[in-house]
């Protein structure tokens, strides 16, 4: 039984990515990550962080029952399925799981208290990390009659064969993929670019969309 977790922050805010965007959400930040992407720009560091024990973190959220959803995010939430197991079949809003769909057995274990899913498909190219086909493929197979999507942040390294594997793993599991243009600070995102990666996804798959970070155009947390 694991009664207590490390939670680097508990905020208010306005979903920024994917297609649950301008959603008022309690954003619930776990400590801790299995990757380590060159483009992270999120501290989900131990350091500052507060132990809550699943009656404190419940107490939380019914604070916020104006919310649409709880985003369980971090680093990586599923890295922290005891403490879930013991938390969410007592919250009383909805759960939108944002993971990086590597830990398909993780997922096993909580995944009748989920209702949405944003799965990262991470590309190489981008992360500075291996690939991760493999493991995305038996993620996406975990997940049965769940709303979920696929969101897939580029830069100009981004391949053909990255744009086919993709597209294979949204073909097979039949989901959206949304491209987001990778926006570190002192950047500016090449729309021109990010229209032709768009295109060629579209070429081969037609449950494509190009959502940049809301949050970060409109300045909020």
């Amino acid at each position: 039984m694991t009664d207590k977790t490390k939670i680097k922050e508990i905020f208010v805010s306005i979903q920024g990515e994917g297609l649950f965007v301008g959603v008022k959400q309690l954003f619930i930040r776990f400590c801790g990550c299995n990757l380590d992407c060159n483009f992270c720009d999120t501290d989900y560091s131990r350091d500052n962080s507060k132990t809550y024990t699943v009656e404190e973190l419940l107490e939380e959220v019914n604070k916020h029952s104006d919310c649409h959803s709880v985003s369980l995010t971090g680093g990586e939430p599923l890295l922290q399925t005891g403490f879930l197991k013991e938390f969410l079949p007592h919250c009383p809003l909805p759960i939108y799981l944002e993971t990086n769909a590597t830990l398909a057995g993780e997922l096993s274990e909580i995944i009748d208290y989920v209702d949405y899913i944003s799965a990262d498909i991470k590309l190489p190219s981008c992360t500075g990390e291996g690939a991760f086909w493999k493991e995305h493929d038996n993620f996406f197979s975990k997940i049965r009659h769940k709303e979920v999507f696929a969101k897939i942040v580029f830069d100009k390294n981004i391949t053909d064969e990255e744009i086919k594997e993709s597209v294979k793993l949204g073909a097979k599991h039949n989901i959206e993929l949304i491209l987001q243009p990778k926006n570190t600070e002192g950047e500016t995102i090449d729309i021109e670019f990010a229209q032709k990666v768009t295109d060629k996804f579209l070429k081969k798959y037609k449950k494509v969309r190009l959502i940049p970070q809301v949050h970060k155009l409109v300045n909020i947390k």
